[in-house]
């Protein structure tokens, strides 16, 4: 698979106890990504953030530890990152979704 050098990269801030469909929503987006062929996606969870609600997630309050910000990055051509975007209108019920250009070095795996 080939991402031309102007790429676009997608970020999906996300709770960790957000579902889709009874399943964590972070792991069903990362799987419809590899289904939709996308050219890789990454589930990075952070350890403290608060978003639109200016609610605190921290691993130092034991009651909102369950529910630790998840950001879901994604890279790829814009075209396949604009397919994309309307599954995300349909699952993230509560969230930020950010897209900025990304200028790709490299993207290779070894055979």
């Amino acid at each position: 698979m080939k991402i031309p050098t102007e790429g676009k990269l997608l970020r999906i801030f996300i709770g960790e106890a957000d579902k889709w469909n009874g399943k964590p929503l972070y792991q069903e987006i990362v799987y419809l990504a590899k289904k939709e062929n996308m050219a890789g996606a990454t589930a990075i969870k952070g350890f403290m953030g608060f978003g639109c609600k200016s609610h605190l997630h921290t691993t130092k309050l034991l009651r909102l530890s369950e529910d630790l910000p998840i950001i879901i990055e994604i890279v790829d051509s814009e075209e396949k990152i604009n397919n994309f975007l309307p599954h995300l209108d349909n699952m993230v019920k509560e969230g930020l979704v950010t897209l900025e250009r990304a200028n790709v070095v490299m993207y290779r795996a070894e055979k």
